[in-house]
């Protein structure tokens, strides 16, 4: 299928040209359309602008509220537990950082316990976010409301969601880490972006709905009849299930279990941990360890095939580079997708 390409500028203003007639005030606008352009620069193509239909049905349907703010629900110095109300994600997700950031810097470390939000989009940003403050961080999220998407390892039916988990570390010498990761083999949304650009997917990703595995994206887009596979088999699969439990059960935001399915909801609970690296003593020894052991890595030999040893970010910072320089690929199916959604609010796109 053919891929468009859209420079970034104007992709951007057209994205919150939309959630602005949604209803979204501007800065939420400006929130997500930032969000979801900055997913598809960085290379995460499931987690871009073919987002857009679906949160423009959440806001139609009020499963997303409009404008919303986070609420402090506890705050013990060392846990802050934030209720987004199912306020849009990018705002909910920066504003629960931001505080933990402030917290990070007094106390040296915190956990924010984030509940209820509306999807949250790439979590790398929020490490991102945390990175830009030189503050490290960890996090833990899991979906709930929409069925489960993966099958447990040795599993045959879903039970899992994509659950992603997500880590940035701040360097002096260098670009940061920023490993950011579904615990499924793919993100659902990379099945979503190869279905509607009519490729299969690679094999060991999806099972049929008898188990059996298959490279057809249709078992999952547009109906889910099969199942994601975890990545790294028993690993992938163990730390889904960790990361429903931290960001389901510690925030009270709720797990995967029978009967607490709705396909049209998409809700996030984020556990993340903040760490402020100068209150861990000698600043400058710790950079050095850092920088040591990402030179220790990438000095191994390139294994055949391959031009260099990459570590976490490192992809990302070339997939922008590259798009900001030839524009951001989109398929001609989700750009029509996205131009319906956009019709039903007035908005003509290009």
């Amino acid at each position: 299928m053919t891929a468009l390409r859209k420079a970034e500028a104007p992709l951007r203003a057209t994205i919150d040209s939309i959630f602005r007639a949604a209803g979204c005030a501007p800065a939420e606008a400006a929130a997500i359309a930032n969000h979801l352009v900055d997913a598809n620069l960085a290379g995460h193509d499931s987690h871009g602008i073919g987002m857009v239909p679906e949160y423009v049905r959440a806001i139609r349907e009020k499963r997303m509220t409009l404008n919303g703010h986070v609420r402090v629900v506890s705050d013990t110095g060392a846990v802050l537990v934030l209720d987004a109300g199912r306020a849009a994600g990018q705002v909910a997700g920066a504003e629960a950082m931001d505080l933990g950031i402030q917290r990070a810097r007094t106390n040296g470390a915190v956990v924010v316990a984030l509940r209820q939000s509306h999807h949250l989009g790439r979590i790398g940003a929020y490490a991102e976010r945390c990175l830009a403050a030189g503050i490290a961080s960890v996090h833990f999220v899991n979906v709930i409301g929409h069925r489960p998407l993966v099958a447990p390892f040795g599993g045959s039916d879903v039970r899992l969601g994509t659950n992603p988990f997500c880590a940035g570390i701040p360097r002096k010498g260098g670009a940061p880490l920023v490993l950011d990761m579904a615990t499924s083999r793919v993100a659902y949304g990379k099945v979503r972006v190869a279905r509607n650009a009519g490729h299969r997917v690679a094999p060991g990703t999806l099972i049929d709905g008898q188990g059996r595995p298959t490279d057809d994206p249709a078992v999952m887009v547009p109906d889910v009849k099969g199942a994601l596979l975890p990545m790294g088999e028993h690993k992938g699969s163990g730390l889904a299930l960790l990361c429903d439990i931290l960001a389901g059960a510690f925030t009270l935001g709720g797990t995967n279990h029978a009967g607490a399915f709705d396909d049209d909801m998409i809700i996030n609970n984020m556990f993340s941990v903040l760490l402020d690296p100068d209150a861990f003593g000698d600043g400058m020894r710790l950079a050095g360890e850092i920088e040591k052991a990402v030179a220790w890595v990438k000095a191994s030999p390139p294994a055949p095939g391959t031009d260099a040893v990459l570590v976490a970010g490192e992809p990302e910072l070339a997939r922008r580079a590259e798009r900001r320089a030839e524009g951001i690929p989109v398929d001609t199916e989700t750009w029509a997708q996205i131009a319906a959604a956009a019709a039903t609010l007035g908005v003509t796109v290009a």
